[in-house]
C-alpha cells in the first residue's frame, strides 16, 4: 500500500534514528520521478531528517533552514500527508514546535511522527524487527558514526557513479 522506500524512511526515522539514511533511501526514490513530476512532500520528508541529522550535531543554523523549508512545503501537503497514514494538523505542530526549538538552541530530542494507519506502523514494526531494530526507540546520542555519518562512511560508490556520470556527459557531447 505504501512505498518500501518510506517504509525504509519510517524504519530509520522511529527505529535506529539514522537520519543519513531516510534523506538517502527518500531522495533516491524521489528522484525516480522525473524532474517536473517530482513531489514536493517528499523533499519536505527529507529535509525534516536532515534537519534532525544537524541538530542532533548540534547545527542549528543549517537545522533551522531544512526545518523551516519543511513546514513550507507542508503547508501546502496536507491531502497526501493524509494519504501516507500521517495526522496532518499533529504534524505540523510537531515540525512547528520543532522549528521553534531549534531557534532557540535546544538540544535535540528524538520526535515521532504522528502514524494514524495502524497497518503502517504493523509494516514498520515488522521490518524493524527483521532488521534487528527497536521500533520507537531514540537516538543514542553516543553513537558516533550515527552523528557523523555523512563524513565517516564508505564514499567509493558514490565516487565511481559521479565518475561514470561525468564520462557518460562527456561522450554524449562528443556526438
Amino acid at each position: 500500500m505504501y512505498p518500501k522506500p518510506y517504509i525504509d524512511y519510517l524504519v530509520h526515522f522511529h527505529g535506529d534514528r539514522d537520519y543519513f539514511e531516510c534523506h538517502e533511501v527518500l531522495e533516491e526514490y524521489w528522484k525516480e520521478d522525473d524532474k517536473y513530476n517530482r513531489k514536493n512532500y517528499w523533499v519536505a520528508f527529507i529535509q525534516i531528517a536532515v534537519s534532525l541529522y544537524h541538530q542532533r550535531r548540534s547545527n542549528f543554523n543549517g537545522s533551522f533552514k531544512m526545518m523551516k523549508n519543511a513546514l513550507a512545503i507542508l503547508n501546502n501537503e496536507e491531502s497526501a500527508v493524509k494519504k501516507l497514514g500521517l495526522d496532518y494538523n499533529q504534524l505540523l505542530l510537531t515540525v512547528e514546535k520543532r522549528l521553534k526549538d531549534i531557534e532557540n538552541k535546544q538540544p535535540y530530542t528524538s520526535i515521532f511522527l504522528p502514524i494514524t494507519d495502524t497497518d503502517l506502523i504493523s509494516e514498520c514494526e515488522k521490518e524493524s524487527q527483521l532488521r534487528g531494530i527497536q521500533w520507537g526507540s531514540v537516538s543514542d546520542l553516543a553513537d558516533h558514526f550515527l552523528l557523523n555519518k555523512h563524513s565517516l562512511r564508505n564514499r567509493d560508490e558514490v565516487i565511481e557513479e559521479r565518475l561514470k556520470q561525468k564520462e557518460l556527459k562527456i561522450q554524449r557531447r562528443k556526438k
